[in-house]
């Protein structure tokens, strides 16, 4: 059996029983035993019974730094919805496996405890790379590091907790949305965007409106802003 096949198998054993028997009364044994496969290739591919529930948290987490720290000072807050992007198509490709991790941690207290404290991890990540890109060392900066890091979050636990349940055909497209909703609570920083040779930065989202209708708004947004 390869090393992907097992791991899948191992999955699928083990959501099978928690669906059959609940979480607390399925046994490492008993998964591995549906699996077909020995104890030992079990903790080959998981530390624990709780680990094969989750996704890899640390290399979700090892992508989205990677992204970040490649952006540049006008660049960080694109770098800040790509990242966030990264981690919403990963569920998505997951598809029915995140699907029934939601409807398990929805039922098991310690399992929602352990998805709390994963959600902080990413909170804690966006919040120091956003207080480097502020570059102001003053409590008010953090303080607003702080809120720009959980409005991230929040926004993206809202469309992903829609798709989980249906109720949205087009996450991505709604996270994009849901990111220039937040972005525009938090105006850059003085000289955030600026460049120091001129030019012009861009910021990409997607939307319903034609061009036509859109480009009034986006010029009096360009207009305010170069106002401030």
């Amino acid at each position: 059996m390869s090393k992907p096949a097992a791991r899948i198998r191992l999955a699928d054993a083990a959501f099978a029983l928690f669906d059959e028997r609940g979480y607390e009364q399925t046994t490492v044994d008993e998964i591995a035993e549906r699996a077909g496969v020995g104890r030992t290739t079990f903790f080959r591919h998981y530390r624990s019974k709780e680990d094969v529930i989750f996704p890899d948290h640390d290399r979700l987490l090892a992508l989205i730094k990677d992204r970040l720290v490649t952006s540049s000072h006008s660049t960080g807050l694109i770098a800040v919805s790509d990242a966030v992007r990264l981690v919403l198509l990963h569920y998505i490709e997951e598809g029915d496996l995140a699907r029934r991790r939601y409807r398990l941690t929805s039922k098991v207290a310690v399992l929602r405890d352990r998805e709390i404290a994963s959600v902080a991890r990413y909170q804690r990540l966006f919040r120091e790379f956003i207080a480097e890109w502020m570059g102001d060392p003053t409590e008010s900066a953090s303080l607003r590091a702080e809120l720009m890091a959980a409005s991230v979050v929040a926004a993206h636990n809202h469309v992903l907790r829609r798709w989980l349940r249906g109720e949205t055909s087009d996450p991505v497209a709604e996270m994009d949305e849901a990111m220039r909703e937040v972005l525009a609570l938090f105006p850059a920083p003085s000289g955030a965007g600026d460049s120091r040779d001129g030019g012009t930065t861009v910021v990409a989202f997607r939307t319903g409106q034609d061009l036509d209708a859109l480009l009034p708004s986006l010029r009096r947004l360009v207009e305010d802003g170069a106002g401030r």
